[in-house]
């Protein structure tokens, strides 16, 4: 079963189920993009890493996940009886980061030269939300909008405003498509809660036609392989609805569930 509201449900965005929608949303906008560009083009689900350092500390993204922090085979330990140690003047210890976590994007690249030719993220909290994780990650958006390659930038969580952009519309969703032949100028969908989300074009490689990528049918699917009625429904939207949308939101959810799985 479908979604019931006419764009994104704004149950998805709680803090306990938007990791996994975005675990989910992530694979799924892949499986409807690649084939339509295949054999050509592939489309990596791909990391970046990040290490959270301590308080007053950044954030500091380091790369891709394929960069191993694990430590290699154990050293030989050497008897100091036995042989010489020249000991440095001065011993100092590195602080241990505070965490590593990564976070999922798409890469669509040529099948013949394996470069990126588009990337797709889908924002989280921590790309959002005041701190040092919004600070790397405008670093790394920074870097997709100056560059060769094409971006497109899809934030479907109402919380902590939009990103930076000249002549962002007021909006409670929206959508950025950076071309790389046309920045400085980009694209933008402006979405309200009630706007269904939109077909948006994949750029590829000219003279390449641009690919589709239906939002609004990947995200109907996805509510239903997970069975996300079952479990989003227990508790109000976060961040909260503005007063004229709660009874309309509250009359979806009643008329979509059966009298057994209301609250």
């Amino acid at each position: 079963m479908p979604s019931p509201f006419p764009g994104m449900n704004p149950y998805l965005e709680a803090a306990g189920v938007w990791q996994d929608f975005h675990s989910a949303f992530l694979p799924a906008l892949r499986d409807a993009i690649v084939e339509q560009i295949a054999p050509d083009y592939f489309v990596s689900l791909e990391e970046h890493l990040y290490i959270e350092d301590p308080p007053d500390a950044e954030t500091r993204f380091i790369g891709r996940s394929d960069v191993s922090l694990k430590g290699g085979p154990a050293l030989r330990t050497y008897d100091a009886s036995a042989t010489a140690v020249l000991e440095a003047p001065v011993q100092a210890k590195q602080t241990k980061p505070k965490d590593v976590f990564t976070e999922s994007y798409l890469a669509i690249r040529n099948r013949e030269y394996q470069s990126i030719v588009t990337i797709i993220e889908l924002l989280s909290p921590s790309n959002k939300r005041p701190g040092s994780g919004h600070d790397a990650y405008l670093g790394k958006r920074r870097e997709y909008l100056w560059s060769g390659v094409h971006f497109i930038e899809i934030d479907l969580l109402r919380g902590w405003g939009r990103m930076p952009l000249d002549e962002m519309p007021a909006c409670d969703y929206a959508i950025l498509l950076k071309r790389s032949t046309t920045w400085p100028q980009a694209g933008i969908w402006p979405l309200r809660l009630r706007d269904p989300l939109p077909t948006i074009p994949i750029p590829l490689n000219e003279p390449d036609p641009d690919a589709r990528l239906e939002l609004q049918t990947v995200l109907h699917q996805v509510y239903d392989r997970a069975k996300y009625r079952y479990r989003v429904y227990m508790t109000k939207p976060q961040p909260p609805l503005m007063p004229d949308d709660v009874a309309w939101a509250d009359a979806i959810v009643a008329e979509h569930l059966a009298p057994d799985e209301r609250r």
